[in-house]
């Protein structure tokens, strides 16, 4: 699970963003302009995070259709063998 190695730090770090990103949107709640805004940016990591999250989530399950191919068998055979 290498491959997976730098996008889990940066998952890491994006959770850390968005946490700020929502601290933030508490923060200027008050201002009707500016925590709009605020808003729209706490989407952005939000987003990756679900992309990565998404990314990780599959990891296994691509390493196991990987190693059933390299090991010959037809796609979805994985499941049969157990």
């Amino acid at each position: 699970m290498i491959a997976g190695g730098w996008v889990r730090r940066v998952h890491r770090a994006l959770a850390i963003a968005f946490t700020l990103a929502v601290i933030a949107n508490f923060a200027v709640q008050g201002r009707e302009a500016l925590a709009f805004w605020v808003g729209v940016l706490t989407l952005i990591p939000l987003a990756l995070l679900l992309l990565s999250g998404l990314h990780l989530f599959a990891l296994p399950h691509m390493a196991r259709w990987r190693a059933a191919r390299a090991a010959g068998a037809p796609a979805g055979d994985e499941r049969i063998r157990g």
